[in-house]
């Protein structure tokens, strides 16, 4: 019987990010601690993709004990040798520092070890804007990648954080060639009450939009899940916007909301999920021991991508400065 072509397509969003890149220079990226083979066999299969040039970061006898082991090639690779996952971080971070590094990917080590390192006010490659996480979500139902933020990061974000959170997804949609994306900020309900303090917030992120604190996007909120993602949804409660039922970026109430979601759509509806890290001063690549092949290939795919935007957008200003 011939297939249904009505029915989606699974992973066809990270096979075209993943093939966007190939036009592309693979990127130098800081491999901090890849001492277990999910991490070690992420970096190797990415390097293989183009999408990434990895300098391996920790103990170089384990990694090379571990590569042969796997029998994986590691020859090719610059290797750091590190006596411990701190020391892994703390190396991994000064690569960047040095701008011998493009981007910065999680090896099996804990993810507060290694960003306690990047936001480490001394050594560390932190920014003015708020670091956060973003899943890029590929969801078999949805006719387009999903963006979630933040659910690995910020716990219970205040009004001033979830504005950087959500200039850090736009500057992601942008690099993803996302010209306007749609951020929906959710809630339980689609009205504003003092009951409910995410609701405030979305029609606060609402305003500040409108007077060009937050730029790039068109954001609506409080919107509940339904109507953020489906239309039908919002028709039936009479809501009219230009992001309800199509949204690009949906920003949580707080990361147990975010995490939740995440995970349900990844083990309930078959989603694919990508993660990374903005704000610093280089994308960093932060995968799940659950993670499959696909969603560490695609998570090196969009650090590709955002790192490729950063420089060319760096390049301009430098070229205006110079006319200056």
């Amino acid at each position: 019987m011939a297939a249904d072509m009505t029915e989606p397509r699974k992973h066809e969003k990270y096979d075209a990010l993943i093939y966007s890149c190939h036009a592309l220079a693979p990127v130098r990226v800081a491999v901090a601690h890849p001492c277990d083979e999910t991490s070690l066999r992420g970096a190797v299969e990415a390097a293989h993709a183009r999408l990434i040039k990895p300098t391996l970061v920790g103990p170089e006898t384990r990694i090379r004990a571990l590569a042969q082991s796997l029998e994986l090639d590691v020859s090719a690779f610059s290797l750091v040798d590190t006596p411990h996952s701190h020391a892994s971080a703390a190396k991994a971070v000064e690569i960047v520092r040095r701008g011998e590094a493009d981007a910065l990917m999680k090896g099996s080590l804990h993810t507060d070890e290694l960003l306690a390192e990047v936001v480490n006010k001394d050594t560390g490659i932190r920014t003015e804007r708020r670091i956060s996480h973003v899943f890029i979500m590929d969801v078999p139902t949805y006719p387009k990648a999903l963006f979630i933020t933040d659910a690995a990061v910020n716990i219970f974000p205040t009004l001033e954080e979830k504005a950087d959170i959500v200039r850090n997804a736009i500057d992601l949609a942008h690099a993803l060639h996302i010209e306007q994306p749609k951020v929906a900020i959710l809630s339980a309900v689609e009205t504003v009450s003092s009951k409910i303090p995410s609701t405030i917030d979305a029609a606060a992120l609402c305003k500040m939009a409108d007077r060009g604190q937050i730029t790039g996007a068109l954001l609506d909120g409080p919107l509940a899940l339904d109507n953020a993602i489906n239309r039908e949804a919002a028709t039936i409660k009479h809501i009219n916007s230009a992001v309800a039922g199509d949204a690009d970026i949906l920003l949580v109430p707080d990361l147990e909301a975010g995490n939740m979601l995440a995970k349900e759509l990844t083990f309930l509806a078959d989603a694919d999920e990508a993660g990374i890290v903005l704000g610093a001063r280089v994308p960093i690549i932060l995968t799940s021991r659950a993670d499959d092949v696909r969603a560490r290939m695609a998570s090196c795919a969009v650090a590709a991508l955002y790192a490729h935007a950063h420089r060319v957008a760096a390049a301009k200003i430098g070229k205006l400065a110079d006319l200056t």
